[in-house]
């Protein structure tokens, strides 16, 4: 499938729900996906590194997934932090009703997916963690990330896995030059060709 595809607001071709078994924090989990999205058929290489390189998020507050596609990153942290709100946030219309109902399959009601201008600019984010779109182009990438890295809550950090051939370095001195001294940007590890990049907001 075309790349660009899943960025589309509205994918070509039929929405048609097909039941997927994944592990979520330490479980099994049964749940839908469809085509037109980013990885339909499973948890991608890059979020299956976040999922099991990043600490726990925090346990209260709002936490943010951004590019959620059918939910994986946005229900384990409800999963992990039942006490918090998660917000989830695409482009695309499918992706968004998966991550719903998806949450609603789990039980989960701490879980909202939406568009980003759906989300209150006011609101402030404990956690981020993010695969995000590298392949939307470089000037996309950037945009999305200046949208939300400015959010973090004081104290808090955006977890970002970001493959190595895909430019995680170049991304991480871009980050580091363009948010303001209350924020630090570190490479925190490296696994299957992967990179966690941490973006910390300084404490008040």
């Amino acid at each position: 499938m075309e790349s660009a595809h899943y960025f589309s607001a509205s994918p070509a071709g039929p929405f048609t729900r097909k039941p997927l078994t994944v592990e979520l924090a330490g479980a099994k989990r049964t749940l839908q996906t469809s085509a037109g999205i980013f990885s339909p058929d499973g948890i991608d290489k890059g979020t299956a590194v976040l999922l099991a390189e990043a600490p726990a998020p925090s346990p209260t507050g709002n936490l943010l997934d951004i590019g959620c596609g059918w939910g994986p990153i946005a229900l384990t942290l409800a999963l992990r932090a039942p006490h918090a709100r998660v917000y989830a946030v695409d482009v695309n219309e499918r992706c968004i009703t998966l991550t719903n109902e998806n949450a609603a399959l789990l039980g989960l009601d701490n879980v909202v997916a939406s568009t980003p201008d759906a989300v209150d600019p006011g609101l402030r984010f404990d956690t981020i963690w993010s695969n995000p779109p590298i392949r939307i182009g470089k000037d996309e990438l950037h945009g999305l990330l200046r949208l939300w890295l400015p959010r973090l809550a004081p104290g808090g950090s955006a977890w970002l896995v970001v493959q190595k051939n895909l430019g995680s370095d170049s991304l991480q001195r871009w980050l580091s030059a363009e948010l303001d001294e209350t924020f630090t940007v570190t490479r925190e590890s490296t696994a299957k060709s992967f990179r966690i990049l941490r973006v910390r907001k300084a404490s008040r």
